[in-house]
């Protein structure tokens, strides 16, 4: 028997204000896979990882994700499952690293124990007691990858993760997706362009004018 996709979307429309953000996408995604969204700036990416972590309303079509329906199923549930990293990050900015990381686990009851653990493996060691306010952009990304890490989310939804990484960045970066689509994990991010210095080999999906357009793998 086939197994569900995780993402399942028919014709799939997004409005904010009457304006399309996006116009009808058809798109299937699977498990323990890495799937880059590819564009120009108004394409649509951001809009599409949003109605994925059911953070954008649905207008029409069909939508499926984690195997919860955007338009009559529970969010909530979608959300707990479901990994967001946008540009910026959402912790308290007068938390140190831990606590921003203790409050958000006890807030969705995620264990605490392994709190040190998800921070060694993103590089943050030694910025544990680290007010998050005084982090570099770098590191508060890096953060929130600790957070997906530690929330073991299900689906991963990166806006534009490689921007501004050097190599010794996309190397860990590359490490850190291959070890969670190896523990079953779906990766979906966002790029301008198809991802060229990375030992990865994902699916890129082309859209246009918020159209899925190409499908690579």
């Amino acid at each position: 028997m086939t197994p569900s996709p995780v993402v399942h979307l028919r014709g799939a429309v997004a409005l904010s204000s009457g304006f399309p953000l996006l116009s009808g996408v058809d798109l299937d995604l699977e498990a323990a896979s890495l799937n880059v969204i590819t564009g120009a700036n108004g394409a649509g990416k951001t809009s599409l990882l949003r109605l994925l972590a059911g953070l954008l309303a649905l207008s029409s079509g069909e939508a499926e994700v984690c195997g919860v329906d955007l338009t009559n199923g529970d969010l909530r549930q979608l959300r707990r499952r479901v990994g967001w990293l946008g540009h910026e990050g959402s912790f308290y900015a007068d938390l140190t690293v831990r606590e921003n990381l203790r409050f958000c686990a006890l807030a969705l009851g995620r264990p605490t124990d392994e709190i040190d653990a998800v921070l060694a493996r993103v590089g943050l060691s030694s910025r544990v007691d680290t007010i998050t306010k005084k982090l570099s952009a770098g590191q508060r990304r890096r953060l929130g990858l600790a957070w997906l890490l530690l929330r073991r989310a299900e689906l991963w939804l990166l806006d534009e993760p490689y921007a501004s990484l050097d190599d010794q960045g996309r190397t860990f970066f590359d490490a850190l997706l291959a070890d969670v689509i190896n523990a079953g994990a779906t990766v979906v991010l966002s790029a301008h362009d198809p991802l060229r210095a990375t030992t990865l080999r994902p699916r890129t999906i082309g859209l246009v004018g918020g159209r899925v357009r190409e499908v690579a793998p």
